[in-house]
């Protein structure tokens, strides 16, 4: 096996869940199609990448529904790594992302945790 391919984020719309991840942090589309039951097979990966994708699931039930922002227990679940802090971290708050705090400079690199639409946390990183 070589890599994960996608993992899924639980997402109450396609097309709210759609718009943050490539609007406000410049994620690429990489497939959105019907799959002829009502759902989508939606999926978006950081622009000019190769690697790991979202696949934006919409919930279909209650269950589904109650994992929304909270399908890591509020830990921070996803780390997104990046060559220009700064310029990012400008960048999103300027789209309106909530950071929910203020950029940290540790050991391993720069970081500061935002949520995304949903409350899911993740780390915006510069490794060292």
């Amino acid at each position: 096996m070589s890599h994960i391919a996608l993992v899924t984020l639980v997402v109450r719309d396609y097309d709210e869940a759609l718009a943050f991840y490539t609007d406000a942090l410049g994620f690429e589309l990489v497939e959105d199609t019907e799959r002829g039951d009502g759902s989508r097979w939606v999926v978006v990966r950081p622009r000019g990448t190769q690697g790991t994708g979202l696949l934006l699931a919409r919930a279909k039930d209650g269950d589904q529904a109650a994992s929304i922002g909270a399908q890591t227990g509020g830990r921070v679940g996803f780390f997104l790594h990046t060559a220009d802090f700064a310029a990012d971290h400008a960048r999103m708050l300027a789209a309106g992302v909530r950071f929910l705090e203020e950029p940290r400079h540790e050991v391993y690199g720069s970081v500061a945790v935002f949520e995304d639409l949903y409350g899911n946390r993740w780390d915006l990183l510069q490794p060292a």
